[in-house]
């Protein structure tokens, strides 16, 4: 029977044995690294039983199968010491020196946080989710030294993700969410293919797991029939490149990557047999002109689908990810997928910059591309000072760093590198802050566009300025999608923080008042409760705040949203006006909404005050006709004697393709196309409308509409947009009665 040591013993001679060619002392550091390892889990077991090290081996044979270098593996090793042992930093250095023990350490999660600054004076305690992201950002910004720090968090994350399955089924849902909004991306920008591929598929098995199960099982009853017909393929193809005197070639069946697939259903809408990747093939060959002569015999013996090819090589992705991708017909009319591209694409593709480090050893630290990978990925983190809060770091990172980049250019011909979705405001401030500020509009490709337009490859933009003058509140407004970028909107901020506080004051009341209005509770709640909402004492150093732009129109509405929310969950307080007469539970209204309060009642929704969940709301109980649920601040309500018909209700889990008949009053100057500009902009929020009535007296038209709305986030969104447009004077949600 195998004791513990044998166990240990067998799977540090199985470390060994994958390492690249390293020389002996390289080996002793890992055999080193091991054995400290082994010795600080001690004791440790993992959710599964297993022995805590066995992640540790894992993680370090994954950087090994990488051909990462010995301090990266050694590391790997010792990943999680300091973090689950009384071992420091300090004896790390002292016994594996400093670059092993800076590696730990940026993979070390924090113990201890600092009280954080809220705002205006008030504090809190960092939560566990801020604990997280301060671990995230601090990782991120220590890539920026040493890139290896985030390999090792990669290749930790990946044996994690792999041994999910043994985490309650929450832990499951939160990690894999984690892993799909950063960490994929993360190795995707990294260019390291095959964990990308592996830690979305992983992801997506636990975030959506009927559709993982869907196109497995689709995909494993077909495999047979699919490895037969890509072997004739294969066949046909070797011939033909034979012929060409293409004799060292390699033709594998690509993986399928089961995330990928679904993406591609779900984005061009398409069923499992009409995706071309399905069926697909790399063709590995010596050289750069094997390449493109491989890609003339593919595109001779079968037609090539129109706008199904892409030229990696040439035009190389932003993360250096070089290949011929193309997709064409076969004789039979079935569609099949071929990358074609060099084994050291290959390598580069599969391991990213990770196949760079070996590079740098064998050419003494001078390897171009491994330099220029590392530039790109500090010009990126460039914004990390700026930020002191870590939720705010981690959100622009995801936004703007693992997005995909569009390329416009000046009309001088230089080229300005932006995240998809950026606007001519965000290519201003990307050239200079004073060209951000006196941006008064934008020429793209010689027309005039909104500066909310969304950036196209290849667009050239001239930004148009004013002398005098600087940015608009309503850039920073999320919902109008202005600026995006985190350089444009600090550019803002600290544009609208020099301006005189008093006049902050009276911007901040004008954006409370609108935002507070639109959502019908203007009347309802006073400034100073917002205020506290915000952790703000005083309502000066609020109103202050958002005259600065540090409080945004969309996070007041989000804030007052959640309170309403709180407040309906809660039962009536003793100090309330209306004071409900009993709180029985547990019945269900009509369209799927449930509602606490009511038993055994039949429940409608009231047409005067059109409630929707996020509103405050309160029962009726009628007639013959069971309970009428109205908004709080329904006049009908306020008007009413019959108190004891009261009933506390609220607002229980619903069906979220559920639409809500809200009615929405627009005020404009009357002019032609005025009407069809709303439209178009509340059809493009996908959001239908019921009802529509106009009328206009001395050249002022109403618009009494009745919109099918899913969430109060929807409705300020539709209202915020159509306030944008001209001779609109206001644009509310009306209270009816």
């Amino acid at each position: 029977m195998l004791t513990s040591a044998d166990l240990y013993s067998r799977d540090l001679d199985s470390l060994l044995n994958s390492l690249p060619d390293f020389k002996p002392h390289e080996v002793d550091l890992i055999t080193a690294a091991y054995q400290r390892a082994e010795q600080a889990h001690s004791g440790q077991r993992r959710k599964s039983g297993e022995p805590y090290f066995t992640h540790c081996v894992a993680v370090a044979s994954i950087l090994a199968d990488m051909k990462m270098d010995a301090e990266s593996v050694a590391a790997g090793l010792l990943h999680d010491v300091v973090e689950d042992s009384d071992v420091s930093v300090e004896i790390l250095r002292g016994e594996f020196g400093s670059t092993i023990a800076k590696l730990v350490d940026g993979v070390t999660k924090l113990k201890n946080l600092p009280i954080k600054n809220v705002a205006a004076g008030n504090t809190r305690r960092t939560s566990a989710i801020n604990r997280e992201m301060e671990y995230i950002r601090k990782m991120l910004l220590t890539m920026g030294d040493d890139v290896r720090v985030v390999l090792i968090k990669l290749a930790d994350r990946l044996h994690n993700m792999r041994t999910l399955g043994y985490m309650p089924r929450h832990k499951q849902q939160s990690v894999a969410q984690e892993t799909m909004d950063i960490f994929a991306p993360l190795a995707n920008r990294l260019g390291i293919w095959q964990m990308k591929w592996e830690l979305e598929d992983l992801s997506f098995r636990y975030l959506n797991q009927d559709a993982y199960r869907s196109i497995a099982k689709a995909l494993d009853e077909r495999r047979d029939e699919r490895e037969r017909y890509v072997n004739r393929i294969k066949e046909r193809l070797t011939k033909e490149l034979s012929k060409a005197k293409i004799t060292k070639v390699t033709i594998t069946t690509r993986p399928k990557h089961i995330y990928s697939i679904y993406s591609k259903m779900t984005k061009k809408d398409l069923p499992l047999e009409q995706i071309y990747d399905i069926r697909g093939m790399r063709v590995l060959v010596d050289s750069l002109a094997e390449c493109y002569l491989a890609l003339g015999i593919v595109h001779n013996l079968w037609r090539p689908i129109p706008g199904e090819f892409d030229d990696y090589v040439a035009n190389p992705k932003d993360n250096f990810y070089r290949s011929l991708h193309t997709a064409v017909h076969d004789d039979e009319g079935k569609t099949v997928e071929v990358q074609i591209r060099t084994w050291e694409m290959h390598e580069d593709a599969e391991y990213g910059i990770a196949a760079h480090w070996r590079y740098k050893e064998g050419k003494n630290g001078h390897d171009q591309a491994f330099e220029q990978r590392l530039e790109y990925l500090r010009r990126l983190m460039e914004f990390g000072p700026e930020l002191n809060d870590a939720s705010q770091f981690v959100d622009t990172v995801k936004s703007e760093v693992f997005q995909d980049r569009v390329y416009s250019v000046t009309p001088n011909g230089d080229i300005i590198d932006l995240p998809v979705g950026a606007t001519p405001i965000d290519f201003a401030y990307h050239i200079h802050t004073d060209v951000g500020n006196r941006c008064r509009g934008a020429k793209v490709n010689g027309r005039l566009m909104p500066l909310n337009y969304k950036l196209q490859m290849g667009d050239q933009v001239e930004i148009l300025t004013a002398k005098r003058g600087g940015p608009s509140m309503d850039w920073l407004n999320t919902d109008l999608d202005y600026a995006i970028t985190n350089r444009a909107r600090t550019k803002i901020r600290h544009w609208l923080r020099k301006q005189n506080r008093d006049k902050h004051i009276i911007m901040g009341r004008e954006v409370l008042e609108r935002e507070l209005k639109r959502l019908g509770v203007l009347e309802k709640v006073t400034f100073e409760s917002v205020a506290k909402l915000h952790n703000f004492d005083k309502l000066d150093d609020f109103l202050a705040a958002i005259g600065a732009g540090d409080v945004t129109g969309p996070q007041i509405t989000n804030r007052v949203l959640e309170e309403e929310r709180r407040k309906s969950a809660e039962s009536v307080s003793d100090d309330d006006l209306l004071k409900p007469r009993s709180r029985p539970v547990g019945a269900n209204v009509a369209k799927g909404v449930s509602i606490m309060g009511a038993g055994g009642l039949l429940v409608n929704l009231a047409r005067c005050c059109a409630p929707m969940p996020g509103d405050d709301i309160i029962g009726y109980i009628t007639r013959g006709r069971g309970v009428t649920v109205h908004r709080g601040e329904c006049p009908n309500i306020a008007a009413s004697r019959e108190t004891e018909r009261l009933i506390d209700v609220s607002w229980g889990p619903g069906d979220e393709a559920q639409r809500y008949l809200v009615p929405v009053e627009v005020v404009a100057y009357d002019r032609e196309g005025l009407l069809r500009e709303i439209s178009t902009i509340i059809a493009d929020q996908r959001v239908n409308i019921a009802s529509i009535d106009v009328s206009t007296r001395q050249h002022i038209a109403t618009l009494n509409l009745q919109l099918e709305i899913s969430s109060n986030q929807q409705l300020t969104r539709i209202l915020n947009l159509i306030d944008l447009v001209p001779n609109v004077v206001e644009a509310r949600r009306r209270n009816t009665g």
